[in-house]
């Protein structure tokens, strides 16, 4: 959504491209002091709540149909990733954004 238009993502779009920036500034400011900062972008995950979102359902099964490794994510891969990036393993990593979503951000998606 920050990087390619996504339908029916509306506002969240430009609200995740912020985010990203801010996550590349803050590492700029803090990585003087040692202090590393990263984010994980997901790709969707069926949950609870995002099943109350409209077109969820369509976005889950684009995801499946269009990503690389063709399916979508559960929430431990996420997580996985986000130990990594606190642990040590990553201590040369900063101002990323990991893509945790099955390599479906190199296409992107479009509903019709």
């Amino acid at each position: 959504g920050s990087e390619k238009v996504v339908d029916h993502y509306n506002v969240m779009g430009p609200v995740k491209a912020a985010l990203e920036s801010a996550v590349r500034y803050l590492a700029h400011e803090l990585g003087p002091a040692g202090i590393r900062v990263n984010a994980i972008s997901a790709g969707p995950v069926a949950t609870r709540a995002a099943s109350g979102l409209t077109h969820f359902e369509e976005l889950l099964n684009e995801a499946a149909t269009k990503s690389p490794l063709r399916r979508t994510i559960d929430a431990r891969e996420a997580g996985k990733a986000a130990l990594f990036l606190a642990s040590e393993l990553s201590s040369g990593v900063t101002g990323e954004i990991v893509h945790v979503d099955a390599g479906f951000h190199v296409d992107g998606m479009i509903f019709h």
